[in-house]
Formats: structure tokens, C-alpha cells, sequence
């Protein structure tokens, strides 16, 4: 695991171990960063599920304002510390070691770009993305990008909120969800 381009580009970042954390495959990470290349310079980035940290510190190497990284693991928010200090991006990092859900009702701030990648099939992509559109945290014209397998089916939410196209690699999908001007 690698980052791709940017101020840390090349620093390979560690990894978890044991099967609870999925990182996201280098080419699933290239179509991600694809798709919002454009949306990040200078955004606030939420990366939910954060596991090991790659997709936000990503998003701070391309030039991201500032990233929340949310992990419910007290291991996995140790080694995204770590991970952030290796790529020197910790200044524009914090990170969250608790449950999704609580951070989302209590965080009282907005973001450019959300990063969703949970475990699959566990249901909590469907209720992250309806608490997301409930509580309104993503900003005006902000972006969700959704990881999932290419067998889920994911909720239309309510407007402002739009779910855009699916990109598939494989067995994993890519879902965009964008939240209109009000």
C-alpha cells in the first residue's frame, strides 16, 4: 500500500493485521481518486471506516485543507497516527478512535468530500449514508464516494442529496453520491 501522488508520494504505508481491515486495492484507489481527482485540493475530507488511513491520507497528499479520519478500532486509529506522521501529514489530521454513528450526530461540522469503505455486508453503508444525508454534514455540491461489493444496492436518499453513477473493478463497486446547491 502506497501512496500514489503528492507530498508523500511513494511512502508505503503499514497495514493491519488479521482479516478485519480490507484495504482498498491499488486499482479500486486509482478509480477513486479518477473520479474526484478535480475535489480535493483545499477540502474537508471525512474518512469514515478509516481502517488503515490510506484513502484520507491520500486526499491530504493531493493537497486536502484538512482530513477526520473515524475508526471504532483503538488499533487502527494508532496505526493511522503512525501513518500519519510518516507521510508528515499530521498537522492537517484528525483522528477519531469511536463508533461511526456517535461521530456523525455530534461532529457539527461539514465536508467537501466523504470517503465511505465499511466492512461488506455488515449494513453499515446504508445507515451511514442515511444519518449523513439526515444530519446534512456533506457541503454544498460535496461528494460522496462509496466502496462496496458489486452486489449490494445502495439507497437513493432524499434531495438535496443525488446518487450518481456506479464504477465497477471487479467484484467491488464504486457509488457517487453528490449534494446539490440548496
Amino acid at each position: 500500500m502506497r501512496v500514489i501522488t503528492g507530498s508523500a508520494k511513494g511512502r508505503k504505508l503499514k497495514e493491519l493485521q488479521g482479516r478485519e481491515t480490507r484495504p482498498t486495492t491499488d486499482r479500486v484507489k486509482e478509480g477513486i481518486f479518477n473520479i474526484i481527482q478535480f475535489d480535493i485540493e483545499g477540502r474537508r475530507v471525512l474518512d469514515l471506516f478509516a481502517g488503515t488511513g490510506q484513502l484520507g491520507i491520500e486526499c491530504l497528499s493531493r493537497g486536502a485543507d484538512r482530513c477526520t479520519f473515524v475508526d471504532l478500532r483503538k488499533e487502527a486509529a494508532a496505526l493511522i497516527r503512525e501513518n500519519l506522521t510518516w507521510c508528515a501529514l499530521q498537522e492537517r489530521a484528525q483522528v477519531i478512535q469511536g463508533d461511526y454513528l456517535a461521530y456523525l450526530t455530534r461532529c457539527g461540522e461539514k465536508f467537501d468530500l466523504i470517503l465511505l469503505d465499511p466492512p461488506y455486508g455488515s449494513g453499515l453503508l446504508e445507515k451511514a449514508l442515511e444519518s449523513i444525508a439526515a444530519i446534512d454534514i456533506l457541503s454544498e455540491n460535496g461528494i460522496m464516494v462509496c466502496e462496496s461489493a458489486v452486489e449490494q444496492v445502495l439507497p437513493e436518499l432524499k434531495s438535496p442529496y443525488t446518487r450518481g453513477k456506479d464504477y465497477r473493478y471487479g467484484k467491488i463497486k464504486l457509488t457517487v453520491y453528490r449534494r446539490d446547491a440548496d
